[in-house]
């Protein structure tokens, strides 16, 4: 089987935040994504890891989401998936953003976090990262939101904050 390639461009979020055990406090440091990509067999896959932003999404501004818009923008030539790591408080935000600005898109663009950090015995984030690196190689080009098993097309999706998850709403 070929090899193919995706991009993943972190940016902070509770999926990569790290305790310290000094003071007892959650922040965004450095990224987990090397320690989820040795938890994974993933022999025909080529990551190419950029790291972009180290924010809480609750800090983000739209400074932030141009950043993001320009990172993904100027991976699109190499025609490859992008899937972006994403704190789940603004990631809907961001991800509309992206829309009106990308579409129409010639790759999948998906966001996915967590609602836990990875390394938390009960987080979610090996899950949503590998159910959405897995949908990268699957789905028609657009903008997605991928947590808990469910793929979710842009526009007209946001945080459902009651049940911790997103869902589809109408726009």
């Amino acid at each position: 089987m070929k090899k193919r390639t995706i991009h993943v461009i972190t940016t902070g979020g509770t999926i990569e935040k790290s305790y310290d055990e000094l003071d007892g406090t959650l922040s965004n440091r450095g990224s987990h994504l090397r320690e989820m990509l040795k938890r994974l067999r993933l022999p025909y896959t080529i990551v190419h890891h950029q790291d972009l932003l180290w924010k809480d999404s609750l800090e983000m501004t739209d400074f932030d989401r141009e950043m993001i818009y320009l990172a993904v923008k100027n991976l699109l030539p190499q025609n490859n998936p992008v899937l972006i790591l994403h704190g789940t408080d603004t990631m809907d935000v961001t991800a509309h953003y992206l829309f009106n600005r990308l579409m129409p898109i010639p790759v999948p663009v998906l966001f996915t976090g967590a609602m836990k950090p990875f390394g938390f015995e009960d987080s979610d984030a090996l899950q949503n990262f590998t159910e959405a690196l897995y949908a990268a190689f699957l789905i028609e080009p657009g903008i997605y939101i991928s947590m808990h098993g469910a793929l979710h097309v842009m526009p007209g999706v946001q945080k459902n904050r009651e049940r911790g998850t997103f869902e589809k709403v109408e726009i």
